[in-house]
């Protein structure tokens, strides 16, 4: 059977609001959503929460959406529930990975140190043709930083490079982002 069948059974079961599709959700992604939150929250307790809090939430959505990519799907909320829980960490005055990747970032997203509101389509758009431009490796690469939120450390293991190569990757890439988003019409 392949992936994509067994994901449409999944969304056939909260289609029914069958209680296994929670079940099915753990064991084909658990361990994957599980990643995506320890990565961000680094904490097991707190990712664990995460992950069962993204089933509680896809039984929310599930109908009337119907995901084209499951994987993406529970990837997404996953991620988001985690920095949400990490944005209330900070308010709360404790520290993590998530404030050094941002700071990456933000001289991309806010050259002022003004918050702008960009479409989300053009932007999405934007995004997406970005990715479609570079390399596997570095696309890769970019997705393990800013969407898995890894760190350069593992990131370098995983792909065989020293820590400084994937820093220069990341460091040209962000610059070619930043390059890209201008170009775009994307106001930064």
């Amino acid at each position: 059977m392949n992936a994509q069948m067994e994901d449409n059974k999944i969304i056939a079961l909260y289609f029914e609001r069958s209680e296994d599709a929670i079940a099915e959700s753990q064991a084909k992604y658990g361990k994957y959503c599980y990643k995506i939150a320890k990565n961000i929250l680094s904490s097991h307790e707190d990712a664990e929460e995460c992950v069962s809090d993204t089933w509680i939430k896809a039984w929310g959505v599930i109908p009337p959406q119907k995901p084209k990519r499951l994987s993406a799907f529970f990837g997404t909320i996953t991620r988001n529930l985690a920095l949400n829980r990490m944005e209330s960490f900070f308010a709360e005055k404790r520290g993590g990975v998530i404030l050094p990747i941002l700071d990456e970032l933000s001289e991309i997203l806010s050259a002022d140190g003004e918050d702008e509101v960009v479409d989300a389509i053009v932007m999405k758009e934007a995004i997406n043709t970005f990715l479609a431009s570079l390399p596997t490796q570095v696309r890769k690469i970019f997705l393990q930083r800013y969407w898995y939120v890894r760190s350069v450390k593992e990131i370098a293991r995983d792909f065989n490079l020293t820590e400084n190569h994937v820093r220069v990757i990341l460091h040209r890439t962000r610059s070619d982002f930043k390059t890209h988003l201008a170009n775009k019409g994307v106001c930064l």
